[in-house]
């Protein structure tokens, strides 16, 4: 009996420390947005006009395909790509856990290995690439942003070192995506409950000079902190 009391107050403790994990890092999660970093930052009157997308979960960087600095369909091609164009005219990138990215399109699909691994930063990650044809539509879950020529570059410089390259090229993964203008890429770096995709986004556009909280893991921290 003496040994089935202490198991179960062993068991109790773990159980109430889950739980204390659990309400400490959703404190953060919801606080932390608030400190910003790169606060000093303003949309400036003449630049590049950039996007940041959310789908309640998950955020993505929409950018202009062409641009006098970049032309992303030399590097993401709209030949990997089912139904994408010349009169396409932007394009979102968004980097994650791929086994989330691969495996779980719905929420009905998500298991609690893929959970898991994600979690505790066990899985590869990728990067999704949406070709669009219109701009967004800013809303409460589109916020736009205009940055300065030496601030894209810093953004594009961010994104393409997160791509996986073989001979110079981005490592296409055998997918077929959600849609006809969207694919996976391989991706480098490691998802976690610390870095997850949202920080991911909040991490690139700090590393722009682009006014974001300074930890963000929920889509709430991005999109409803971007003035």
């Amino acid at each position: 009996m003496t040994t089935l009391k202490t198991s179960l107050r062993y068991i109790l403790r773990f159980l109430l420390g889950i739980i204390a994990f659990l309400l400490i890092y959703l404190l953060f999660a919801f606080l932390l947005p608030y400190l910003k970093a790169n606060s000093s930052f303003k949309n400036v009157s003449d630049g590049i006009e950039i996007y940041v997308l959310s789908n309640g979960v998950h955020t993505d960087i929409v950018m202009p395909i062409k641009s006098e600095y970049i032309n992303w369909n030399d590097m993401l091609p709209y030949s990997d790509f089912k139904n994408v164009n010349s009169n396409f005219n932007y394009i979102a990138i968004g980097w994650g856990d791929k086994g989330f990215f691969i495996d779980t399109p719905t929420w009905d699909d998500l298991t609690f290995a893929t959970a898991f691994k994600a979690a505790f930063g066990l899985g590869t990650t990728a990067m999704h690439v949406t070709y669009k044809y219109k701009t967004p539509k800013l809303n409460d879950s589109c916020k736009k942003i205009i940055i300065s020529k030496e601030q894209y570059l810093c953004l594009i410089d961010k994104i393409s070192c997160c791509f996986q390259l073989k001979d110079g090229k981005p490592i296409l993964i055998d997918h077929d995506g959600y849609t006809q203008q969207d694919c996976f890429y391989e991706a480098n770096g490691k998802y976690s409950m610390f870095y997850t995709c949202n920080v991911w986004t909040g991490q690139t556009l700090k590393a722009a000079g682009i006014k974001i909280g300074v930890w963000t893991p929920l889509e709430s921290g991005i999109v409803g902190q971007l003035e």
